[in-house]
């Protein structure tokens, strides 16, 4: 079973992260990308509030094969106790029948696992792991 580590950083802590599970795990890494980076303001209020609600920010276009994998580990800073609103996008783009691992990386390392536990089993998949990450002191 081929496993797929994907992420997104806006400080570069989270891809710090990923590529250290990357090369843990024997994984295949992706990163997904801004259209344009959010500046300090847009990131982290603009985003907290659309994390929390579980919207979108633009994200590049994701060249991905997801029936490729048998696990995907998706890695998200965390905003406001949610995953970034670009990893919203790759939370609607999974396909039915993925073991799925979260790692929610964050200063504080508290997250709230509940809303993309709810969307990881509507999308049809197994979430198989669920781990917060305290990068802060």
């Amino acid at each position: 079973m081929k496993t797929l580590v994907i992420y997104y950083s806006y400080s570069g802590a989270t891809k710090k992260i990923a590529v250290e599970t990357a090369e843990k795990e024997g994984a295949e890494i992706y990163e997904v990308m801004d259209i344009k980076k959010p500046g300090k303001f847009k990131a982290y209020v603009i985003g907290s509030f659309k994390a929390m609600r579980g919207k979108k920010f633009k994200i590049e276009p994701v060249n991905v094969d997801f029936s490729l994998y048998g696990k995907i580990i998706i890695l998200s800073p965390v905003w406001a106790n949610h995953p970034t609103p670009q990893i919203n996008n790759i939370l609607d783009m999974l396909p039915a029948g993925k073991k799925i691992e979260i790692y929610a990386v964050s200063a504080s390392g508290k997250s709230k696992k509940d809303r993309i536990a709810e969307v990881i089993a509507t999308r049809g998949c197994e979430l198989i792991g669920y781990t917060d990450i305290k990068t802060g002191k």
